[in-house]
């Protein structure tokens, strides 16, 4: 249940980004609901192995390559799918931001909702 009420939430979020934010647009509620679900695979799935590899340019970077890494995650998903479309990559930068912080205020509103339990 939880899986699904953050799930639901992320796909508002990428509408919320898409409301706020001209260089994303997102269709429709169900376009955004499986871009959600592509950005979360990816997250889960891809992310990790692209961490590992640019280990050495984030340690310079001081972590800030890891923006760049969302961006991509971001952009890659967005070139995947018809009703989730990302300007360019600038747009991807700060539609991944807006997205995260989006995402970071839903998972402690999930956690304080199903901690109750």
């Amino acid at each position: 249940m939880k899986l699904l009420v953050r799930w639901l939430l992320l796909a508002a979020a990428l509408l919320l980004v898409a409301n706020l934010y001209g260089g994303v647009s997102v269709a429709s509620f169900g376009s955004a609901m499986i871009a959600a679900l592509v950005l979360g695979l990816f997250n889960t799935l891809v992310r990790p192995l692209l961490v590992l590899l640019t280990l050495p340019v984030t340690l310079l970077t001081l972590g800030l390559f890891l923006f760049v890494i969302n961006a991509l995650m971001f952009y890659w998903a967005a070139s995947l799918l018809q009703g989730f479309n990302v300007a360019g990559f600038s747009a991807a930068l700060i539609g991944s931001l807006l997205y995260s912080l989006c995402g970071m205020v839903i998972d402690v509103a999930v956690e304080a909702l199903f901690s109750r339990d």
